[in-house]
């Protein structure tokens, strides 16, 4: 039997897929003008040619991204920040949400209500800047880890998932003789890889992304993140580094603006390449994350 929809449920449904293609071509709209930017020659960008298609196919602003030290530097310090950070986080995740789901635990609200607390009331940044001074964390790395080493809503998340899973699993394993610590990795994580999968994705992310930690805790311009690198690029190009960049270039059709187009796009790539991969995960983790049983 089918049901007739009516006219106005129709109508409804036809707005939203119009005002989601508009929302699709807004966010799609400037990165293909980067993109068409980035793939231009010097004479196109100068007299504004450029909208979202390429003028005339130029890959030497690639070339050149590929070829500058700076950018490879920034990059790798920015891998190694995207791996030891997120592995922190996660390490912190998990076996503060996990006690936190119990509700046997001891003083749980009260640990809830401090969580939560520091959520909502954040440390301002002149505070923050004297605390990561004091510990002797200035030019390290470990300025880009340490403040967000723990995310209060991912924990939340990570909390109400393992509140899904069935309790009378891990009573029989106490009762065979299992440790909480080895409950942990036999059940819990076995069974909660969507909503880790979605952690790992959302600290990743956030670590690649971030600039600021960096644009306040890092002076050295050898431990510059590759988001700090591209924003001084894109805001302060008339620097001593830039010139002699610039400087160096020869026989090539690039400009100060295609160069920093092309930074972008390679910029953006290694979070667009993976995201198709984890999608399923991303999705699934973040529905049962966000519900209750």
């Amino acid at each position: 039997m089918k049901i007739k929809r009516s006219f106005a449920g129709t109508g409804f449904d036809n707005l939203n897929a119009l005002l989601l293609v508009f929302a699709c071509l807004l966010v799609l709209a400037p990165l293909a003008h980067v993109v068409a930017g980035s793939l231009s020659t010097t004479n196109a960008l100068i007299h504004s040619q450029v909208s979202l298609w390429p003028v005339g196919f130029n890959l030497d602003n690639y070339r050149l991204v590929f070829q500058n030290e700076t950018f490879w530097r920034s990059f790798g310090v920015t891998l190694y920040v995207v791996c030891i950070g997120t592995f922190v986080n996660m390490v912190l995740t998990v076996f503060t949400a996990y006690p936190l789901s119990k509700g046997y635990l001891k003083g749980r609200k009260l640990l809830m209500l401090f969580v939560i607390f520091t959520m909502i009331f954040q440390a301002p940044m002149i505070p923050s800047y004297l605390l990561v001074k004091y510990l002797g964390m200035i030019d390290s790395l470990w300025s880009l880890i340490v403040p967000g080493a723990l995310s209060v809503f991912n924990m939340i998340l990570c909390i109400t998932f393992f509140r899904s899973l069935p309790e009378e699993m891990f009573e029989a394993a106490r009762v065979d003789g299992l440790s909480e610590y080895r409950a942990v990795w036999q059940i819990a994580l076995p069974l909660s890889m969507p909503i880790i999968v979605t952690l790992i994705l959302f600290y990743a992310v956030a670590h690649w992304n971030n600039y600021y930690s960096a644009l306040l805790y890092i002076t050295d311009p050898k431990l510059r993140p590759l988001q700090l690198y591209l924003y001084m690029l894109l805001t302060q190009y008339n620097t001593n580094d830039a010139q002699s960049f610039m400087s160096s270039i020869v026989n090539t059709d690039v400009s100060p603006q295609g160069l920093q187009m092309a930074t972008i796009v390679v910029a953006t790539l290694p979070v667009l390449l993976i995201y198709p991969f984890v999608q399923k995960h991303f999705i699934k983790g973040s529905l049962l994350g966000s519900l209750k049983e």
